[in-house]
């Protein structure tokens, strides 16, 4: 009897460390080196889907500015980002909405979203060159469908990982689970966000002075927000602080700068 109870003692742990590396496949095995996980899970006409659904959900939630001023000053500068990106502004929607989040997005599906208090920080067309042609940059590089990937890849792991403990015989396998899902959320996931925002103020500081926009006025721009009261630790953030995000503006100015000059 003692030898039968070892013997599927020690076929639970067989399963368990196969389990186990399953896990470690999903979670780590797919790292690209670049700006983070390589793998792609959704096509772009499923995001394309996502974001016009996401769209419709925002305009329905969010009423529309009636500032003329701030609609122009948006559909301008985002026709002109647009067509230094090779897009053809016609096929995008842009919209300001009444709201006082300093915030933007470019979502798949072709929407360009701004909302008003965004223009509190943003002071001048140049400025919110800036954010928009960030945003874009985000479509450009297809952060959205890494980002989405990565998500599924490591709720897909950290399953496997929670079946892997409790197939094992392990004590406190669900407290194990939710401490590894949360050592997934902090030590994948938003590192990597962290990288595709520094990356998408590199395309966007390019597309910004190929549609004839200062780029310096990108720096000014962050200044701005960096006066803008409390911020979550770099930790915990999606988004880099503004001085490491100054810090690369000014790295890149050189070569930005040189771009601008030339587009003029």
């Amino acid at each position: 009897m003692l030898s039968t109870l070892r013997r599927a003692s020690a076929a639970r742990s067989r399963r368990a460390a196969a389990l186990l590396v399953a896990a470690a496949a999903s979670l780590s095995g797919c790292v690209d080196g670049g700006t983070g996980f390589g793998l792609n899970l959704v096509s772009q006409e499923q995001l394309a889907d996502m974001g016009r659904q996401s769209w419709e959900q925002i305009t329905q939630e969010t009423p529309s500015s009636r500032d003329a001023t701030l609609n122009a000053a948006a559909r301008n500068v985002s026709a002109r980002i647009l067509s230094a990106a090779g897009q053809n502004p016609q096929q995008w929607e842009v919209r300001v909405f009444a709201s006082p989040d300093a915030n933007a997005f470019a979502l798949p599906g072709n929407k360009i979203g701004v909302y008003e208090g965004l223009f509190r920080f943003a002071k001048n067309e140049d400025q919110l060159a800036a954010v928009i042609g960030h945003e874009v940059g985000h479509n450009l590089r297809q952060h959205a469908a890494e980002r989405v990937s990565t998500q599924l890849a490591t709720e897909a792991g950290t399953q496997i990982l929670s079946s892997a403990l409790a197939l094992g015989g392990m004590g406190g396998a669900q407290e194990i689970s939710a401490l590894l899902g949360a050592g997934a959320q902090y030590g994948l996931i938003l590192p990597y966000s962290r990288n595709q925002e520094l990356d998408a103020d590199r395309v966007g500081l390019e597309l910004m002075a190929r549609a004839g926009y200062d780029p310096r006025q990108a720096v000014e721009l962050w200044r701005n927000m960096a006066q803008s009261g409390e911020r979550q630790p770099e930790f915990v953030s999606t988004h880099p602080g503004p001085e490491n995000r100054i810090r690369q503006l000014e790295a890149l100015m050189p070569e930005a700068l040189a771009i601008y000059r030339s587009s003029r």
